[in-house]
């Protein structure tokens, strides 16, 4: 029996959502937090598709950022709840949106190539805006905890989605300056509802009890 299956960002790892998860344990819910990484699109649905099919009941999907795109693929969960996400449609690509959408000067994220190729995000861009408004010593963890990605994360396209007929909530931070400008407008389009939170993009660090209450809420709305 899984309550909720929490979906981690690019550059992420289960373990950054382990105050999340502990959150969501001390309300009597099961979690789990599957480790996606290197994983394709469609490697990433099938494995969490298989969690959902595993339980007794549907589960609720939280996806933070980059870990939207895999929640809004999901088939089978009784709701969806998007943590600052990216939210894709059909045939569309976070490359593709990028090109059509340059933002505003000092959006995004600054990430810098390896020898590999892989992506590090640099740790003075990343703790202000990933993390900046958490405690030193949860920001320089969650700074430790963060791992390269390969640039094909960024030509990630769905051949199908969930979101269209899934019941889902967009939580957006106000203070989010990852995701460039207009693009959490149109993400949380894609949502039944929408709420607004002074945070910036990592609510599940900085307001994780509030989360998990949110999450809890879903729940129960959803009959799950």
């Amino acid at each position: 029996m899984t309550d909720v299956i929490i979906l981690h960002g690019a550059w992420h790892q289960p373990a950054h959502y382990a105050d999340l998860a502990d959150q969501l344990h001390s309300r009597g819910l099961s979690v789990e937090v599957p480790d996606l990484y290197g994983l394709s699109l469609a490697e990433s649905t099938a494995k969490v598709e298989a969690i959902v099919s595993g339980s007794s009941r549907p589960p609720v999907v939280v996806g933070h950022s980059f870990g939207g795109v895999t929640a809004g693929t999901v088939r089978g969960a009784a709701s969806l709840v998007f943590l600052n996400s990216w939210i894709l449609d059909v045939d569309e690509s976070p490359a593709k949106i990028l090109a059509e959408t340059p933002g505003e000067p000092g959006e995004g994220l600054l990430a810098l190539p390896d020898a590999d190729g892989r992506l590090h995000l640099d740790p003075d861009d990343a703790r202000t805006k990933l993390f900046g408004d958490i405690s030193e010593p949860a920001a320089t963890r969650a700074l430790e905890l963060l791992r390269p990605e390969p640039l094909s994360i960024f030509n990630a396209t769905p051949t199908h989605v969930s979101w269209r007929d899934t019941p889902s909530l967009y939580l957006r931070g106000r203070r989010d300056r990852t995701i460039v400008t207009p693009l959490p407008d149109r993400f949380a389009g894609h949502c039944s509802r929408t709420e607004m939170w002074d945070t910036s993009h990592s609510p599940y660090l900085s307001r994780s009890a509030a989360v998990a209450d949110l999450i809890q809420r879903q729940r129960a709305a959803n009959g799950s």
